[in-house]
């Protein structure tokens, strides 16, 4: 496993490349498919749309990424899949067989020829120019990471918040060929949950096929944990502080911001800034980061001591003895805030707890990385390390992102235009192991 400082993983969609994968073994899944009408008609029972509500695993640090367990094909196999809300593609390391793939949680994916999407499926268009009889894909991360393989389409159960289930269609990549920064290690997870705003976007074929609303959020518990949502059935819209998206990007961003510590400007004023729960960490542009450093060393004084021993991440300090936890060390540093142009009064504060880290050993060390040493110049990117116990709320239906304080060890209630509901409602139909997470998590 990579150092956390290092697992800028699976960061942004907008660096995915798309390039012409070579076909599949023969004796593999290289045969056509068109998909039948039964398939694209399957979920018509599902018009009308309600939310899905998941468990969330994970934390910041030592784990460095946060993933949810998708129950895909029939019968329903359940899979880890690490949430990012920065790239558009979800895909499962998968059996094709697999030329390049990590030790994984769970058994390979494993498609059968039928389940192939063809070039002239829209969703193929979509990703790529495509003249084969199978849709291939590589995916390139900002880590370096990669994925290589075809796309293919399989159920996923959904339990909605209105006591129905729904079992769409759904198209994602089956990875055969994996570049990871560590590929000796066991991986963590089966794959990648794609949640971008793009059409191949798990979120957009759930709108399409009437499922959802085309609205994702998540919150990311502060001691590990969380959850994920779909659909906008808990979302207390009169609440939440909102921005209008970027039309500039094609990422979830809030656009410029002008960045602030201790309640004094640094003198940072067109920060473009993108969330994105793919990284475990907060970047900033180099100069935004350099403003930052300056003024936290300066305010800390001789009060702590630089830990230039500590492994974990860039910067560090250490007290007169071991830091066991945020508390410790939270009176010696003040909040960051970043204010977005774009909306009315739309302040996003970072208190310590949410740009700090305390490590295994005892020092507290700054989560708010220089963006420039992984190759990031134009933008800042909030990771998940700074998205801690907020609700964070991707409305591609309203063209807007929002935030707000919440504990993501409970569901939050919704307010009058949601739909209440509680674990009996999201306990039936889904696998007995889902159930235990819930109930664990919210019971």
């Amino acid at each position: 496993m990579t150092k956390p400082h290092q697992m800028l993983h699976l960061l942004l969609g907008m660096l995915l490349l798309i390039a012409v994968a070579p076909s599949i073994s023969e004796g593999a899944i290289s045969s056509p498919y068109k998909k039948s009408k039964s398939q694209s008609t399957a979920e018509a029972s599902t018009r009308g749309t309600s939310s899905a509500v998941f468990p969330l695993s994970g934390d910041v640090y030592p784990n460095g990424l946060y993933y949810v367990t998708m129950n895909i094909g029939n019968p329903a196999k359940p899979y880890y899949l690490d949430v990012d809300t920065g790239s558009d593609l979800t895909w499962l390391q998968c059996d094709a067989p697999c030329r390049s793939c990590s030790k994984v949680p769970h058994p390979l994916y494993r498609p059968t020829k039928q389940k192939l999407v063809p070039c002239s499926d829209p969703i193929c268009s979509a990703l790529r120019q495509c003249e084969a009889a199978q849709c291939d894909y590589e995916v390139q991360y900002a880590d370096q990471g990669s994925s290589l393989g075809v796309l293919v389409s399989d159920a996923f159960t959904l339990r909605l918040t209105n006591s129905s289930t729904v079992r769409p269609t759904l198209a994602f990549g089956c990875g055969y060929d994996q570049q990871l920064s560590n590929p000796n290690a066991p991986a963590s997870t089966d794959g990648v949950l794609g949640l971008g705003g793009g059409k191949v976007s798990i979120m957009s074929q759930l709108k399409d096929q009437g499922a959802t609303r085309n609205v994702v959020g998540h919150c990311l518990g502060r001691n590990g944990g969380g959850f994920l949502f779909f659909g906008d059935d808990l979302v207390p819209y009169s609440k939440v502080t909102w921005a209008p998206l970027s039309l500039r990007s094609k990422n979830y961003s809030p656009g410029s911001a002008s960045l602030y510590f201790g309640g004094k400007s640094l003198g940072v004023k067109q920060m473009d800034v993108v969330f994105d729960s793919g990284s475990s960490y907060t970047y900033f542009t180099s100069q935004a980061y350099q403003a930052l450093v300056s003024a936290v060393k300066s305010d800390i004084g001789d009060k702590l001591k630089v830990a230039s021993n500590d492994p974990s991440l860039p910067l560090c300090w250490k007290g007169q003895k071991p830091f066991k936890s945020i508390s410790d060390v939270r009176k010696y540093f003040k909040s960051v805030v970043l204010s977005f142009v774009n909306g009315k009064k739309s302040l996003l504060e970072i208190p310590p707890d949410n740009y700090l880290v305390v490590t295994e050993y005892g020092n507290a060390c700054l989560g708010i990385l220089n963006g420039s040493e992984v190759g990031l110049k134009d933008f800042s990117v909030i990771g998940d390390i700074t998205l801690q116990d907020l609700m964070v709320v991707y409305d591609n239906e309203n063209g807007q992102i929002g935030w707000i304080k919440t504990a993501c060890d409970r569901l939050p209630n919704a307010d009058s235009e949601g739909a209440g509901f509680g674990l009996d409602g999201l306990c039936r139909d889904i696998l007995n192991e889902d159930c235990n997470i819930y109930s664990a998590l919210f019971g």
